[in-house]
């Protein structure tokens, strides 16, 4: 990952000079709160992930403006989001520090997160090359998170999340924005409209396969390297891929038991770790692993409609990289 990350390192840049030229603001509370959140950016793995697709899809070499102000936008609206997130969630840590609606109450950062969807917007409307269809791309996108978010609350109460629902649900909440930051990637540098599907497919199998690990680490008991606690899902009622591969092992009378533990959780918080010990007993968390596998390998396939570069290369470790992760 840091071979790859050093390699962009010069686009990377770029990619934050847009973004913090985007967030500056004569309102004090508002400069302060984006400098400090942007002293803390996370992997950017999308803005990655849309650089090495922009090089390895197109043949302008360097990739034009308005692949770094696509590779911006996007950056923006999956911070957007996760301001939103720590609201809806009631969020105190993010990158194992504490969340803006924590410091500055919920109304703030549901007001910040607007004004960075407002700016990832005006990027967009900025480009020269397939902004009104990125536009499209990045509405369709927004409409995708909200309902994976939505139809996540919706089955947490009732605890009957299938393993469609829980993949519509990932698909929404995660993987339409790896797809859209690919897709949009692929635009700005004018490849043909299979390359932008196949990009776009590519990017969906890995955000798959990010929100699988991710839902993994949430049944591990080492909390320290992800910078957020563990258990949160649970504690939420959500059913996720460990469970899910747990339950269906599992003689229809266990399916049954378990999923009432998990409806029930906010009033016997001991279930918890009675659910967390039927997934780790059954192999949930391995299981999970090979549909991470699964996702990769899909993934992968999407790339052979690229020539051979270096970049293709670096996408193909992208991929392999986000099943093996650490945090």
């Amino acid at each position: 990952m840091e071979e790859i990350k050093t390699y962009l390192q010069p686009g990377l840049e770029l990619v934050n000079n847009f973004i913090n030229a985007a967030l500056q603001s004569d309102i004090q509370l508002l400069d302060s709160t984006n400098r400090s959140l942007r002293e803390h950016p996370g992997k950017m793995m999308r803005p990655m992930l849309a650089l090495l697709v922009a090089q390895a899809a197109g043949i302008a070499t360097p990739p034009p403006e308005d692949t770094y102000r696509y590779a911006a936008a996007t950056e923006l609206l999956h911070n957007a989001t996760l301001l939103h997130d720590d609201v809806v969630d009631g969020a105190t840590e993010r990158r194992g520090l504490p969340t803006v609606a924590s410091l500055l109450g919920g109304s703030a950062a549901v007001l910040i997160g607007d004004y960075w969807l407002a700016k990832c917007l005006r990027l967009v409307l900025g480009a020269r090359r397939e902004a009104d269809r990125v536009l499209r791309l990045f509405a369709q996108t927004i409409g995708h998170l909200t309902e994976g978010e939505l139809l996540q609350m919706q089955k947490a109460a009732s605890a009957d999340t299938t393993q469609a629902d829980y993949m519509r649900i990932i698909y929404g909440k995660t993987a339409s924005l790896f797809e859209s930051a690919a897709m949009s990637a692929a635009l700005s540098v004018g490849a043909p409209e299979t390359t932008v599907r196949a990009m776009g497919d590519f990017a969906l199998n890995l955000g798959l396969a990010f929100q699988i690990k991710d839902d993994i680490f949430d049944y591990e008991e080492d909390a320290s390297s992800i910078g957020k606690p563990v258990g949160i899902d649970l504690k939420e009622q959500k059913i996720t891929q460990p469970l899910l591969c747990a339950l269906d092992g599992a003689d229809a009378a266990t399916q049954k038991a378990i999923r009432e533990k998990v409806k029930n959780i906010p009033d016997h918080p001991e279930y918890i770790a009675d659910v967390t010990a039927f997934v780790k007993e059954c192999g949930g968390m391995e299981k999970a692993g090979k549909v991470i596998d699964s996702c990769t390998e899909k993934a992968i396939s999407c790339l052979e409609i690229l020539p051979e570069s270096k970049e293709k290369l670096y996408l193909a470790k992208l991929a392999e990289f986000v099943g093996r992760r650490k945090k």
